[in-house]
């Protein structure tokens, strides 16, 4: 059979294998929606983003810089996620393996005794080796040599599926950063809190101090018959309620320092900082540029965008699961049935296979698989934009929190300053008899929880700051 023939042949194959292979499903795809609004509300545009700070520039105090470096070296859940990227690096790997050519060394024994009275025994009988000698029986079998086989991928699917696995990869490495920002933020959160509640016993201590002198006037005027033991009592009682407060403050300053340890990867210790540094601190200015850069900025929208690119190349490997495919084997080697024999060129042996194959009939796992990569896509897409909605509120949400915190700081600022000075207006009034002593003491109660409700205006004003800066998406990048 000439060539001409044979290129005939294996042609008319293909044709008929095509046609045998089952038409892929017709599934339309879902094409995602990058459109974002042109503004955050109201607000307006901004040419620079505080997002793309680097977070040892927006967070200028040195103390909290040092706890964010030492997170980023020694978080335990950071370091659990950078082997899961190193995994999905090693699984990029192993799918480009899948469409090289698969080549490996083997060597082999074997022994064969075959009845006489069939056609290859009467043939081994009638068979010299040598004149005057005929095959052996039993026979053996010995050989080695070198085989190679190979999934061509006429269709790509090997091909899309180590492409898919790529952007899952990168996908990771973007999950990667969007811990990290979180965990940026984490640390700064819990900083302040701390700093807060430190600003917060500080005010106890000095109310306590206030309150006792209070109680020290209404002992005096006892002895001059102006008061009574009922005034003593209330003001005794409010000086220790309010130093039963200092061990709920000491307790929750053990509880968020531990946090801030556990973050950081150590064993409990105390947390270095300015005890005395609450008041002196002023949020960043904040510029959040345009909308659109939250889908360069947020490693979330990011890794969203990497898997919905997996999720179409997904789609078109197995839309190739439908299409023929084409195996070659091939095999080169010695091969006899006497050791001795295989140093001699007659022991050579070669062996070249090609296999063409397509599916035919019960076709359901590759319809199924198809519908499920279509199924997937459209997932993924409603995930992307599900990510770039919610990142939009976020950044808007935060703009109008940290608009109010600060009117309502300001007002707080000038009610605590009212009480402060209610509270020795009181003391003297009660002094000559012209206010009793439950107006003194509803109006140190007053100011005290005004001073509480200050401190927490000004944490929440630097969380603001904080989450703000993580919704734009900064925190990642440190290069």
């Amino acid at each position: 059979m000439n060539k001409k023939k044979i290129y005939q042949y294996t042609g008319f194959a293909l044709f008929l294998l095509s046609f045998a292979a089952c038409k892929p499903l017709e599934i339309k795809q879902r094409a995602e929606n990058r459109n974002v609004p042109e503004k955050y509300g109201t607000a307006n545009s901004d040419s620079t983003n505080t997002g793309k700070i680097r977070w040892n520039n927006y967070f200028s105090d040195p103390n909290l810089q040092a706890l964010i470096s030492q997170a980023l070296q020694n978080n335990q859940e950071l370091n659990i996620v950078l082997q899961e990227i190193e995994m999905a690096k090693n699984e990029v790997s192993a799918k480009k393996g899948e469409y090289l050519p698969s080549v490996g060394v083997k060597a082999g024994a074997g022994v064969d005794k075959v009845s006489r009275y069939t056609n290859i025994g009467a043939m081994e009988k009638n068979t010299e080796i040598e004149p005057g000698r005929e095959m052996p029986e039993p026979l053996f079998d010995f050989g080695v040599g070198v085989e190679a086989t190979w999934e061509t991928d006429i269709w790509g699917k090997l091909h899309n599926a180590k492409r898919a696995q790529l952007q899952r990869y990168l996908a990771s490495v973007e999950g990667k950063n969007f811990m990290v920002t979180n965990l940026i933020s984490e640390i700064a959160d819990s900083y302040y809190e701390l700093l807060a509640l430190d600003n917060e016993l500080l005010v106890v201590n000095e109310n306590i101090k206030i309150q006792n002198d209070a109680l020290g006037v209404v002992n005096d005027l006892k002895k001059f018959a102006r008061s009574n033991k009922l005034a003593i009592k209330r003001f005794q009682a409010q000086v220790l309620k309010t130093q039963g407060m200092q061990y709920d403050i000491k307790q929750k300053i053990t509880e968020t320092e531990n946090k801030i340890n556990y973050l950081i990867g150590r064993f409990p210790q105390p947390v270095q900082r300015n005890q005395h540094a609450f008041d002196k601190l002023v949020p960043q200015a904040v510029h959040t540029g345009i909308p659109a850069d939250l889908l360069e900025n947020r490693p979330d929208i990011k890794q969203a965008e990497y898997e919905l690119a997996a999720s179409k190349l997904d789609i078109k490997s197995a839309k190739a699961r439908f299409y023929p495919s084409l195996d070659i084997a091939a095999g080169v080697g010695l091969q006899a049935f006497n050791p001795t024999y295989l140093v001699k060129p007659e022991s050579f042996a070669a062996s070249l296979l090609g296999e063409l194959t397509a599916p035919l009939i019960n076709k359901r796992a590759i319809k199924a698989a198809y519908k499920n990569a279509n199924a997937r896509q459209v997932q993924a897409v409603l995930h992307y934009e599900q990510t770039i909605l919610g990142a939009y509120i976020e950044v808007a949400n935060q703009l109008s929190k940290i608009k109010n915190l600060e009117n309502g700081l300001d007002v707080k600022t000038r009610e605590v300053y009212a009480l402060n000075e209610s509270i020795g207006i009181s003391n003297d009034l009660f002094k000559y008899a012209r206010a009793d002593y439950m107006e003194v003491l509803l109006t140190q109660r007053d100011a005290l929880e005004s001073k509480f409700e200050l401190v927490e205006k000004k944490v929440n004003q630097l969380k603001a700051s904080v989450a703000i800066y993580r919704s734009l998406g900064g925190g990642w990048d440190s290069q």
